[in-house]
């Protein structure tokens, strides 16, 4: 446990102090949040935990629906910035390991594109399993090993590389997810590149490449993509 808390604390130190240091926050709507809160009916009244919430971009999105808003993140420099985004919700500064909630009580549980980063993987998804109600839905959105871009040596990992950074196949997922109680309702890829902020977001000289990118991923099979959403629910015993 000792070790675990010291490489907590090491990524804890990467988030606050490089990741989020210039980071400000906004209540704009994203829209690959709202397309994604439609498919998954997010409702009026829901109770929504986030697990490494980030800047709280997704549960603004949740709370403008007219849900209930928690999250928890292991960056104090993040919370910070949703508590004065969101003043009305519930956020915690906290690792995803230990979640420092009740058991059975949200209504829609979410990891979206954190988990990779996480120091134990099983252990923070059998936390999200206990504190989600029965017939709760749990959304995770993971990285794919066999992202066909990674697979040719054109990829190496996110920025986040730098704190931690652990990949698996999308089989691999699915067996992980299912042994920490949990069964897959559906899978599809992630396509919120499909968006001009996207494609321009590395400047003009970069865009064709990049739209390039984007195109490939809305044609390639699951097997391929980078990223894919996992919707879940916990699995009768």
């Amino acid at each position: 446990m000792e070790e675990q808390e010291i490489e907590l604390e090491r990524i804890r130190g990467f988030y606050d102090g490089i990741y989020y240091r210039e980071a400000q926050g906004t209540r704009e709507p994203v829209p690959h949040y709202m397309s994604l809160a439609s498919k998954i009916g997010v409702a009026e009244g829901q109770k929504v935990l986030d697990v490494a919430c980030g800047l709280g971009q997704w549960l603004s999105t949740c709370a403008t629906l007219g849900a209930i808003p928690h999250g928890i993140d292991l960056s104090e420099r993040a919370i910070q910035i949703c508590r004065k985004i969101m003043p009305h919700g519930t956020f915690q500064a906290h690792p995803a390991e230990t979640l420092p909630f009740a058991d059975q009580e949200f209504d829609l549980v979410s990891c979206l594109g954190s988990l990779e980063h996480f120091v134990d993987q099983k252990g923070a998804v059998k936390e999200m399993v206990r504190v989600a109600k029965p017939g709760a839905q749990l959304v995770i959105l993971v990285p794919n090993e066999d992202f066909l871009t990674r697979k040719l040596g054109l990829y190496s990992g996110t920025y986040q590389v730098a704190a931690k950074e652990v990949m698996h196949s999308l089989a691999e997922w699915e067996a992980l997810f299912e042994e920490c109680g949990l069964e897959v309702k559906d899978r599809w890829r992630d396509l919120h590149v499909l968006s001009r902020a996207w494609i321009f977001s590395r400047g003009l000289l970069r865009a064709p490449i990049r739209a390039a990118q984007a195109m490939a991923l809305a044609i390639w099979p699951l097997k391929w993509q980078y990223q894919v959403y996992h919707l879940c629910t916990v699995r009768k015993v």
